[in-house]
């Protein structure tokens, strides 16, 4: 799957949400007018893309409305998406100029800091780039030792101090390593934090200080891991964490969990802030640098438009042979063919004596008494024969039942009936 596909896989909620909104709107509205603006940015707003962001899409589409003066749905959705495209302007992506870099990687508990520094260490050793990390978040327990299997995973070293030592050092001592051993980026773990823990909040300033120190000259990325499942609660954590440190960018994790990825363009639109990486999966190479332009296409696109829809009904797994199916079928129906000759030459054995006594009986001429006892041997022989045509069809019920999926279950079943029926005899 292409990196523009996986892109589109993982927004298929958000997309799914939004364009789902769009498309009822523009199908229940014969033109557009005031009212239509008005209900689009309410659609908006219960998408994730916040208020004033919302307002400012319609006030854009309304003045290419009028301007154009476009009326068919595809002309709107196509407005829409350029008016998107725009406001998440030009890609932005992580400055690794120098050698060494430093990427430090904040975020509140639980937003998945430490499986995208796996991700991103995996990606960039990918690239052929030499990577050390350090896991300065000393105050979770099992932290280190999580970050320790994702750097193994990922093939990249790790710097790590004991559990509960100071989280500064161990980011000093991760830049020293990587100026000795010549690497090319230091990706730095921090504990996660709220706003409103002040000393955690210091702390985390105290780091950005030592890496300034440390790696002065060199490039330093600060990343804020957002869950966007979180949806416009993540946009207030962004304000509060750029108090504290100079964020340069945003990774959105989670993003194929949710139906709230609208949250991009919000972010960037109010906070001027870019989306540099998002995580669309959980696999190893699921964290992916964010593309306005594929985003904004990826969010109109028709589900039938790209390969990320492979879970088609129509599609056939490669290990299935069609052949072994051929003869599956042709198997069963020859099975069908025997038995069902059988049940009729059993009938029609059954039904043989009956037409025998009932040509005796109409050409021979008897007393009433030797009619009445042929009767009662006509009844009885026709009820032995029905009983015989019953076990017949109850036989073939029994072959069509053993031949399924569950058939040792109906064979034990008829065995112990068989048992059964001896013991009484």
């Amino acid at each position: 799957m292409g990196l523009f596909n996986k892109i589109a896989e993982g927004i298929r909620k958000t997309r799914d949400s939004i364009m789902g909104g769009v498309n009822r709107l523009l199908n229940s509205f014969t033109k557009i007018d005031e009212e239509f603006f008005e209900e689009l940015e309410e659609t908006l707003i219960m998408c994730d893309i916040g208020v004033q962001t919302s307002v400012d899409i319609c006030d854009a589409l309304r003045a290419k409305v009028k301007e154009t003066g476009m009326t068919s749905p595809d002309e709107i959705k196509s407005a829409l998406k350029d008016i998107i495209a725009e406001m998440l302007g030009e890609d932005k992506k992580l400055d690794l100029s120098t050698r060494p870099s430093v990427i430090m990687v904040i975020g509140v508990n639980g937003a998945g800091k430490t499986t995208t520094i796996g991700k991103l260490s995996a990606k960039l050793n990918a690239e052929g780039k030499k990577v050390i990390v350090a896991a300065a978040d000393t105050f979770r327990a099992a932290a280190i030792d999580q970050l320790q299997v994702w750097t193994d995973r990922a093939g990249v070293d790790i710097v790590k101090h004991s559990e509960g030592s100071d989280p500064a050092s161990v980011v000093f001592d991760a830049v020293t390593a990587a100026k000795a051993r010549g690497a090319d980026v230091v990706i730095c773990d921090t504990a996660g934090r709220l706003h409103n823990k002040k000393n955690l909040m210091d702390e985390l300033k105290k780091i950005t200080r030592i890496c300034y120190q440390q790696a002065e000259g060199c490039s330093i990325e600060t990343l804020l891991v957002l869950d966007a499942t979180t949806g416009q609660n993540a946009v207030n954590q962004a304000k509060l964490f750029s108090q504290a440190a100079d964020i340069t960018g945003i990774v959105l994790t989670k993003l194929d969990g949710t139906a709230k990825g609208g949250i991009i363009i919000s972010i960037h639109r109010e906070l001027g802030i870019p989306v540099k990486l998002v995580g669309v999966g959980e696999k190893l190479d699921d964290l992916q640098d964010f593309s306005a332009h594929d985003f904004a296409e990826a969010l109109f696109i028709n589900d039938t438009d790209f390969e990320g829809n492979y879970e088609r009904l129509t599609d056939k797994p490669d290990d299935i042979d069609d052949t072994d199916e051929e003869t599956d079928i042709t198997e069963d129906i020859s099975d069908e063919t025997e038995e069902t000759a059988a049940t009729e030459e059993i009938s029609a054995e059954a039904d043989t004596p009956n037409e025998d006594i009932s040509e005796e009986v109409s050409t021979e001429e008897a007393p009433e008494a030797e009619d009445e006892s042929e009767d009662e041997d006509d009844t009885e022989e026709q009820s032995d024969a029905d009983e015989t045509e019953e076990a017949a069809e109850e036989s073939s019920d029994k072959k069509d039942k053993t031949k399924g999926k569950f058939g040792w279950l109906f064979k034990e079943i008829s065995f112990g009936k068989k048992k059964k029926n001896n013991e009484e005899e």
